[in-house]
């Protein structure tokens, strides 16, 4: 906006789009790179992919081509505020007009509703874009339209964003990411409540999270968690399946049979009701 009412002030072109050959020579003697701008990016869902932004990104295109031949090196800004159905369309063109130069884009944010919650809504877009191939992220905090961010605003931002990456290099199958997933996952299922925090992305608040409801130091070696106490347990019942079956000499699959022939039994003993009238 500043440099729109530069050029509607002197009745003229933008100077550093016509002295960008100028400024590519200076980029280079100091050996700067360009984070080439995108002042038309799509300010909300409603502008999204229209022609003032395709328009722009083009020039971003023929920019990036004359810095490279300046040997400058150059990334380009993206969107901005595209619904999810669009977003794709954002990295082919940029792909195809840039020659595949690094894109970096502020989410983007799929949904204009949520101010308070836009590290979210951006985040949404951020991990499809990451998908389809931008080379980085820029973070958004909940503080997104709203004012400055605090400490733990951009602590909520980052993390956010970490989470969208990592989704995005699950899709591309990024050596590493699964196995990080992997072993959450394995000690999440044997109860290693330590190193399921410290694999966390955020361990002090998963931690924190753990010891609302179930604070004692006993509990990191519990086989269960609050959510669903330890009787209705997933994991806790697949591990008392598999106990069973090792005590027993049989297989897994025929544990889970005997185990319902035996509750089945108990079922018909009982009357075969579904209700059973308690004592007052």
């Amino acid at each position: 906006s500043i440099l729109a009412k530069w050029c509607m002030a002197h009745h003229r072109e933008n100077f550093t789009y016509t002295h960008f050959p100028e400024l590519c020579e200076i980029m280079a003697a100091y050996d700067v790179s360009f984070s080439l701008g995108d002042g038309l990016r799509p300010g909300s869902i409603y502008d999204a992919n229209d022609e003032a932004q395709f328009a722009e990104l083009k020039v971003q295109g023929e920019l990036t081509k004359i810095a490279w031949e300046h040997g400058v090196q150059v990334m380009n800004e993206g969107p901005g505020h595209v619904p999810m159905n669009l977003i794709k369309e954002n990295m082919e063109k940029q792909l195809e007009w840039c020659d595949e130069a690094p894109f970096y884009t502020l989410g983007p944010l799929t949904t204009d509703i949520a101010p308070a919650y836009d590290h979210i809504t951006s985040a949404i877009g951020a991990a499809q874009i990451g998908w389809y191939g931008t080379a980085m992220l820029c973070y958004v905090t909940p503080k997104e339209h709203l004012g400055l961010p605090n400490r733990d605003d951009v602590k909520r931002g980052v993390i956010t964003y970490k989470i969208a990456a990592h989704a995005a290099d699950l899709a591309k199958g990024h050596p590493g990411a699964q196995a990080w997933d992997d072993a959450i996952s394995k000690a999440r299922f044997e109860f290693r409540w330590r190193d399921q925090f410290n694999l966390a992305l955020d361990p002090v608040t998963a931690e924190e999270y753990h010891d609302e409801t179930l604070p004692a130091e006993g509990a990191k070696v519990a086989h269960f968690c609050s959510m669903c106490g330890p009787k209705f347990c997933s994991m806790k019942i697949t591990e008392d399946i598999r106990q069973f079956a090792r005590e027993q000499g049989i297989g897994e699959s025929e544990a889970i049979e005997s185990g319902m022939e035996q509750m089945a039994g108990e079922f018909r003993e009982k009357g075969a009701e579904l209700y059973v009238e308690t004592a007052d």
